[in-house]
Formats: structure tokens, sequence, C-alpha cells
């Protein structure tokens, strides 16, 4: 029976290569520590060499091996993945396609070590090696060169959606080269600026897909709010305003306890300076117990709204109800009001949260009450 066996691990000890090179383990000169971390005899041999090339400062292509092997080994060794930059540095001028196919490199290794920073960081060093200005502006090559890399983060979402170093790549990429200043870049008049902005309506297309496949995920509500509000050069006007209320009142009456979309409208509010008030007709009836019909009690005990109003959906049919992110929105409105009444409603409000409707978060709620008591007190004593 024959048996299969793995391949001899490499040895850059026993590598006829490196045979001019003397190791320097790690406590060489030092005095070693009392539990010292017992590394793999095969990332010991290479690290062992890295010091030795850093200490003798060499660049060379055997470096971009010694280096690899490294990584490899430990995607996030930020002093392998610096000096290699360095290398690279040093031998590009000299080495064909060297950043080619170091880029070809990162398209595996950003796929395979997705939760690496230094990975990302490095990169993001080769794009801004690899797209050159001229006279300041990126030529039609290199602004495909970067709409490219888009392409390329929207692959690696397929392995990891909620990956918090993908998403804020991309944000460094659209910003570095479509941003206000920086993108002044790719243009000098109104057609170029008219290029700039289909860049960023596009991204927003993009992100509604991402959201279409999962409304619940945060990093892409999060990268919506930066494409409408935060990116460089952003514009909000009315339309956009009533856009994004009608999005995530839409997104929200599909999934009514999905927090990511209430926390986007709390902070398209905020951002906007828009009342919470002017939202109670939409949020009202997420406040009311499954299966009650128009004309219940809400949360606050009123009287719900019969009519139907296309601007505020209503929960989608099975929805679990009520929603906390909605009784809390409600009891933020009442306690705003800053009168008397309207914060014993809001007090009552979280006494259902606390008691049935989020225990999780009891104690949250058990403080919020004894605030709102506490400033009814003080009115009384006023």
């Amino acid at each position: 029976m024959s048996t299969s066996s793995s391949p001899e691990p490499h040895l850059f000890a026993t590598d006829p290569a490196w045979a001019d090179v003397t190791p320097i383990e790690q406590y060489e000169g030092s005095t070693a520590p009392l539990a010292p971390i017992l590394y793999g005899a095969v990332y010991k041999d290479a690290t062992d060499y890295l010091r030795a090339i850093v200490a003798s400062n060499e660049k060379s292509p055997r470096v971009l091996e010694l280096t690899e092997a490294v990584v490899r080994l430990n995607p996030s060794h930020y002093t392998a993945w610096q000096y290699r930059y360095e290398t690279l540095l040093a031998l590009k001028g000299s080495t064909p396609r060297l950043i080619a196919k170091e880029e070809d490199l990162m398209d595996e290794l950003a796929i395979r070590c997705l939760k690496s920073y230094q990975v990302w960081h490095h990169r993001r060093l080769l794009v801004l090696l690899s797209v050159e200005r001229k006279d300041g502006k990126l030529a039609e090559a290199e602004v495909e060169r970067v709409k490219r890399e888009l392409e390329f983060i929207s692959r690696s979402f397929e392995e990891d959606s909620k990956n918090y170093h993908t998403w804020s790549y991309r944000q460094w990429v659209l910003s570095h080269f479509f941003g206000s200043s920086a993108s002044s870049s790719v243009a000098d008049n109104d057609e170029d600026e008219d290029t700039i902005e289909s860049v960023w309506t596009k991204e927003l297309a993009w992100t509604e897909r991402m959201l279409e496949k999962d409304v619940r995920n945060n990093s892409a509500w999060h990268h919506r709010f930066f494409v409408v509000f935060e990116r460089p050069g952003a514009r909000v006007g009315e339309g956009e305003i009533r856009r994004e209320l009608r999005y995530t009142k839409q997104s929200i009456a599909l999934a009514p306890n999905n927090a990511s979309a209430w926390n986007y409208l709390r902070g398209v509010l905020h951002r906007l300076s828009i009342p919470y008030a002017s939202l109670q007709a939409f949020v009202t009836p997420y406040t009311v117990v499954s299966g009650d019909k128009p004309g219940s009690k809400d949360a606050a005990g009123g009287e719900e709204d019969e009519i139907i109003d296309p601007e505020n959906p209503r929960p989608s049919p099975g929805a679990q109800l009520p929603c906390p992110a909605a009784l809390e929105f409600l009891a933020d409105v009442y306690e705003k009001e800053g009168e008397r009444e309207g914060v014993l409603k809001a007090v009552e409000i979280w006494k259902s949260l606390a008691n049935e409707h989020d225990t999780m978060r009891r104690r949250y709620w058990e403080h919020r009450i004894r605030e709102g008591i506490e400033a009814i007190s003080e009115r009384k004593s006023a």
C-alpha cells in the first residue's frame, strides 16, 4: 500500500543559496525570556535569516523570496512586510514587471489573509507605486487600473462581506483617487467632474446590491453613510435626504428588527439635525403588538393612525412586533418633548423594554427609567 507524504519544508539553513548568511536568533546578545515562545522549526529558520538580512541591509531578489516565506507563515509580520516593500523600491527600476508580479501575489494573499491589516496596507502601497500621476492628473489608463482595484475588492467580499480591513481599504481607494481634492486628479473641466460624480453614483448602486444580498450587513450600511455623507466633496440636498429616508424606511419595513437600518436612520437624522418627532408616524406602527389592527393602542397608549401613507411603509407581513428599536425611538421622541407627560410616556416604554421586549439590556433600561424619574422630580422641585 502506497502512502502519500507532505513535501519536505524548505529550510534556508540547508539552501546553498543562503550559505553566505549567518542567521541571527531572536535573543542573540540579550537575556532570554523566562517563557520564550516555542516557534516551529520552519518559522524560526525563516525569521532567523530575516534578522540577518535586515542587519546587513541587503536588498536583492532573494530577499523577496525570504520575506514571502515569512509572510506566508505569518501574514501579520509587519517587519517582513516593510522590509519587502523597501526591497521592491530598491529593485523596481532594474527588474521588469516586478510590481506587476507583486500585485499577482497580493491578489492571492489578500483573499487568503483577509483579516491581516498588513496585507491590505502593503496592497495600498503597491497601488500608489503602480498608479502614477502626470502633472497631478490620472490618465485614463490609471483610472481604469483603479477601477479594476475596486472590482478586486468586490470579489474579495465574496469570501467575507463584513471584513473591516477590506471596507476600510475600499474607502481609501475611493477617497484617494476620486475625492474632491485628490481627484481633481482625473480632471480639469465640468465633463471630468461628471466622471468623478459617476464613480460615486455607481458606488451607491453597488452598495445597494450589497444590502440586497444581506440587509443586515452593518458594514455595508456604514459604507453607504460614507458614500452619501462623508466622502470628500459630498453634497447633500433635499433630493438626497428624501432618497435616504425613503430607502431606510423601506429597508426597515422589510426587516423591522434590523438594528443596522435603525442605526442608519438615527445617523441620518442626527447628521441633518432632523427632529425624531418628524418620523413618529412612520415609527408608531412598529411599536404595536403583532396582529393588532390599525386603531389599536400604541406603546404609549395613543391611537394608531389608520391612514396608509406610501411614504411611511408598514411592517412586512409576519414581522415580529413590537420592534425594540422602534420602541426606543418612540421613547426618545417623547423624552425630547421635555414636558412631564412626555417623559412619563418614555418611562412606560422603557419599562416595557426592560421587562418584556428587550430584557437582554434590562440594566440599561432601568438606568434610563431612573434618569427619567429623576428628571420629573427635579421639575417638581423647581
